[in-house]
C-alpha cells in the first residue's frame, strides 16, 4: 500500500468471509474516556438483499430508502491510482432500494453508476452514497462515477423520478476539478471525488466529500458553491457524515494507523463556513445523527486495537450528551455491527443502521438493523 497513506478507498481482504476496509488518513486529537451504557434492543429489520448499503432516510411516504454502492463494473478508468486503482466501472448497477414497514425490499432504480477498486485492494464497490428529500422529490449523491472510476457519467447529484428514471442536476466532478482544495490526499487522489454524505437544509442540499475534504452546497437548480475547504485548516482528516441542527455537524474517519484509536473528531460548521471542534476521542466514524433532545449519535465502523485494519463485528454506537459525556450504546464486544456505514432516525424513534455496508461482494449481504433506544437513556 502506498506509503503516502492513500485515503478513503484503500482497502484489503481479511478473514470472516468479508472484504474489510483499510482506509488510511491522518488526524489528531486528544482521546477522551467513554462510559459504558446499557445496550439498547437491536433487531434485524432487513436481513439481506442489499448490495453495500450506505446512506438511508425515511421518505415523506413513510418508506425507508437506502442508497447502495451496487454491483461495480468492468469498464476501465481513465486514471490509475495504485494500489486502490485502477478502478473499473459501469453506467448502471448503483441502486436505491425502498423498504416497507415489514422490512420487504423493492427497487426504485438500479440504473445509476457503480464502480469498484482494484482486485489488489478488494474490489470494493461505490455507487450511490446517500439520498435526501426536498418538497417530496428524491435526490441521490453519486460517488462511484466519473472517468477516474470507469464511468462516463460524472459524480454529482441526481434527481430521481417516481418511475425510477433520473437526471443529473449537478456535476460535482467538474466542480471539484475546477475548485481545488488546499490539502487533498496525495497518495490516493480521486479527480472525481468519493462523496459520502448529503443532507437537505432549507431547500438546498449539502454534501461532504472525504478524499478532497470539503463541504459543498448544491441547489435544486444545480448551482454548486463551497461552504468550506475543511482540509485547509484540518489537513487530510477525511470528513464523512453530516447532520444539521442550526449548524452542520461533521465527523471524520481518521487513519487506520496503530496510534489512531480514539483520535477522531466531530466538527461544528456554521452555514457561513466557520469551523470548530466540538468533541474528540472517536474512531473511524461513518455516521452521525441528532435526536429530538439535541444529542449526537456517533457510528464507528470499526473499533479495534489491532489496527491497521478493521475487524468484523467491531463497530460501535455512541451518544454524545450536552455535558460532553460519551456513552457507549453498542460496544465492539457485542459483535452486532460489522462495517456499518450510515444511520437515520425513523418515525418510530428508533435508529436504523446500514450494516455490512462496505467490503462484501455484491451478492446481497447488506443489512439494515433497527436499534430501539431505552426511554430512560
Amino acid at each position: 500500500m502506498n506509503t503516502t497513506k492513500p485515503s478513503w478507498s484503500g482497502f484489503t481482504t481479511i478473514s470472516a468471509g468479508l472484504v474489510a476496509i483499510v482506509l488510511t488518513l491522518p488526524g489528531s486529537a486528544v482521546a477522551e474516556s467513554h462510559e459504558r451504557s446499557a445496550v439498547p434492543s437491536v433487531s434485524v429489520f432487513v436481513n439481506s438483499g442489499l448490495n453495500n448499503p450506505r446512506g438511508l432516510h425515511f421518505g415523506p411516504d413513510g418508506y425507508l430508502y437506502v442508497a447502495e454502492g451496487g454491483t461495480g463494473g468492468s469498464n476501465p478508468a481513465c486514471t490509475v491510482v495504485p494500489a486502490v486503482g485502477p478502478y473499473t466501472g459501469s453506467e448502471t448497477g448503483g441502486r436505491i432500494s425502498r423498504i416497507d414497514k415489514h422490512g420487504h425490499r423493492s427497487t426504485v432504480t438500479d440504473t445509476l453508476p457503480s464502480s469498484q477498486t482494484s482486485m489488489q485492494s478488494g474490489s470494493l464497490t461505490s455507487g450511490v452514497a446517500d439520498i435526501a428529500f426536498i418538497d417530496g422529490a428524491m435526490y441521490a449523491l453519486l460517488a462511484g462515477a466519473g472517468c477516474s472510476h470507469g464511468v462516463t457519467t460524472p459524480n454529482g447529484v441526481a434527481r430521481i423520478h417516481r418511475d425510477g428514471t433520473w437526471e443529473l442536476i449537478a456535476n460535482l466532478s467538474a466542480f471539484q476539478q475546477a475548485h481545488q482544495v488546499k490539502n487533498p490526499n496525495p497518495g490516493d487522489f480521486e479527480p472525481d471525488g468519493t462523496w459520502w454524505s448529503m443532507v437537505a437544509v432549507h431547500g438546498d442540499l449539502y454534501a461532504i466529500e472525504p478524499n478532497h475534504g470539503e463541504l459543498d452546497k448544491i441547489t435544486t437548480h444545480g448551482k454548486v458553491t463551497r461552504v468550506i475547504d475543511i482540509s485547509a485548516s484540518q489537513g487530510h482528516v477525511v470528513p464523512t457524515s453530516i447532520v444539521y441542527r442550526g449548524s452542520f455537524f461533521v465527523s471524520n474517519l481518521g487513519t487506520f494507523d496503530p496510534d489512531q484509536l480514539n483520535t477522531q473528531s466531530i466538527f461544528e460548521i456554521t452555514p457561513s463556513g466557520h469551523l470548530r471542534v466540538v468533541a474528540t476521542g472517536f474512531s473511524k466514524v461513518l455516521g452521525l445523527e441528532i435526536d429530538e433532545r439535541g444529542r449526537l449519535y456517533v457510528l464507528e465502523t470499526s473499533y479495534s486495537t489491532t489496527d491497521p485494519g478493521p475487524v468484523p463485528g467491531s463497530g460501535r454506537l455512541l451518544r454524545l450528551g450536552h455535558n460532553g459525556k460519551q456513552d457507549v450504546l453498542i460496544d465492539s464486544s457485542s459483535g452486532l455491527l460489522t462495517f456499518p456505514t450510515g444511520m437515520t432516525f425513523g418515525p418510530d424513534g428508533a435508529l436504523y443502521i446500514s450494516n455490512v455496508g462496505f467490503g462484501p461482494p455484491p451478492i446481497g449481504l447488506g443489512q439494515i438493523l433497527r436499534v430501539q433506544l431505552r426511554d430512560d437513556d
